[in-house]
């Protein structure tokens, strides 16, 4: 069964500092996009970054541009996404998925494969 695995999710002080992982099983990611997502209680899912399938293009939601950086390591079959100077803000569930086509789009709604999400807590 294909499937995402994230990690990396913790409680972490405001302006603290997480990488999360997401890997993949019994696929391999080299020919896909990857986004990270995140969804709050009572809040709408947001798409917080994409990557593209050669790594060459990123994309980023304004609220996360030049805290957050998105990356991917073929190699390794696994997308990051750095986070720095974290805000309370900041916290939800951190879903990563993957769409066979060469970028995703940050709506969500055209991606292939979903992870279960890692929890990330923002607070003091």
């Amino acid at each position: 069964q294909l499937q995402l695995v994230e990690s990396g999710g913790d409680l972490v002080q405001p302006g603290g500092s997480l990488r999360l992982s997401c890997g993949a099983s019994s696929f391999t990611l080299d020919y896909y996009a990857v986004g990270w997502f995140r969804q709050s209680p009572g809040k709408e899912r947001e798409g917080v970054s994409c990557i593209s399938s050669s790594g060459g293009s990123t994309n980023y939601a304004d609220s996360v541009k030049g805290r957050f950086t998105i990356s991917r390591d073929n190699a390794k079959n696994t997308v990051y996404l750095q986070m720095n100077s974290l805000k309370p803000e900041d916290t939800a569930n951190y879903y990563c998925a993957a769409t066979f086509q060469s970028m995703c789009d940050m709506s969500g709604y055209d991606m292939d494969f979903w992870g279960k999400g890692t929890l990330v807590t923002v607070s003091s």
